[in-house]
């Protein structure tokens, strides 16, 4: 049983800034995500994006932003549950939860928030007849160890970063990588477009553009594709290979939560925005794009702002009858769990004879 002040259900931007939030007020956190990385779909769809609406960042990757909300949030030592998605949640006696997850990881806290963005992210899955037959024996939907396609042969599939990125990676890992993409252009960034395209004229990448897999082949595991080509001409090629790794991103479900009695409006959880962010079940708060109420802007420096007023009331509910006063970081400094502190410079008062 993972214990915590505060649960955080979603380890995205806005979750990840709940950490820093609730280490001011010396509350302990806690992650799950069912992506094997945090930083939501800033990590796992558009790391190379580049985000304009930060304050003091006029332009930052999205990726970037991840590394400094978690370089950031590193004193206030968080814990970490990922590749699992919050499955249940039980309302104990004394008011606090315990949420299970769908490996059944145990967590217990005294206030629950939720900040998974638009919801748990489900693979878009190609139409690809006997597709299934092959998950987990070949095919997967998202890399978590690079390292298991070690001097294997892989074909990837999509044309955003997520493929370009790992289609580059590999290309040092394993033995053969093949990219597929149904168009001719890519959407990925710019620096990545040219470096696949280098790697392909040195051979360390095969591409097919305008080509889509088709088929899948192989006894008790994956051992070949089919893809075909838009040209007529060129009909299809048959390609030997170990993994077949499909990245067309991530399809936003509320999934599980659905079922835990919260006030749902167009899958989005409704809040008391007047107040403290909380949900209809006391001790369940929602924030960032999960949530919606009247006036509701999904960008994440809203998300960010739901954060610290949430965190304010969450404190109340932790510690009943016990007043904080807030004090700005320039005062009283940011000091972590790990024992260090950051503060501002005392000003020296001296006398002048």
């Amino acid at each position: 049983m993972i214990k915590t002040d505060i649960l955080i259900i979603g380890a995205g931007p806005t979750g990840l800034f709940t950490v820093f939030e609730a280490g001011l007020l010396k509350l302990k956190c806690h992650l799950i995500d069912a992506l094997p990385q945090p930083g939501g779909q800033c990590s796992e769809i558009y790391p190379k994006k580049p985000i304009y609406d930060i304050p003091a960042y006029p332009e930052i990757l999205a990726g970037d932003l991840v590394d400094r909300l978690m370089e950031q949030i590193k004193p206030f030592e968080p814990g970490f549950t990922l590749g699992e998605r919050a499955e249940k949640l039980d309302k104990q006696e004394d008011g606090s939860f315990i949420v299970t997850t769908n490996k059944g990881t145990q967590h217990h806290a005294s206030v629950i928030v939720i900040a998974g963005g638009l919801g748990s992210f489900e693979p878009r899955k190609p139409q690809i007849e006997n597709l299934v037959k092959y998950e987990d024996n070949g095919v997967v939907y998202m890399i978590k160890d690079p390292e298991v396609y070690r001097d294997k042969k892989v074909v990837i599939a999509g044309g955003g970063d997520s493929a370009l990125d790992w289609a580059i990676y590999l290309a040092d890992v394993a033995a053969e990588v093949s990219l597929v993409h149904r168009r001719n252009e890519f959407r990925g960034a710019l620096d990545s477009v040219e470096k696949a395209s280098e790697l392909a004229k040195l051979g360390k990448i095969r591409l097919f553009t305008e080509a889509e897999v088709k088929e899948l082949h192989g006894e008790n595991a994956l051992q070949a594709v089919v893809i075909k080509h838009n040209d007529s001409e060129k009909g299809q090629t048959y390609v030997e290979t170990d993994h077949f790794i499909p990245l067309f991103g991530l399809s936003p479900k509320l999934g599980p939560l659905g079922t835990w009695g919260l006030e749902i409006e167009r899958n989005a959880i409704k809040v008391n925005n007047a107040k403290d962010y909380q949900t209809n079940i006391p001790g369940v708060f929602a924030i960032g794009d999960v949530n919606t109420y009247e006036g509701k802007l999904k960008l994440i420096l809203s998300g960010f702002h739901e954060a610290a007023v949430m965190c304010q009331y969450a404190y109340q509910i932790i510690n009943p009858g016990k007043r904080f006063v807030m004090k700005y970081t320039t005062v009283g400094g940011v000091e972590g769990f790990d024992g260090s502190k950051k503060e501002a410079k005392k000003e020296v008062v001296q006398s002048i004879l």
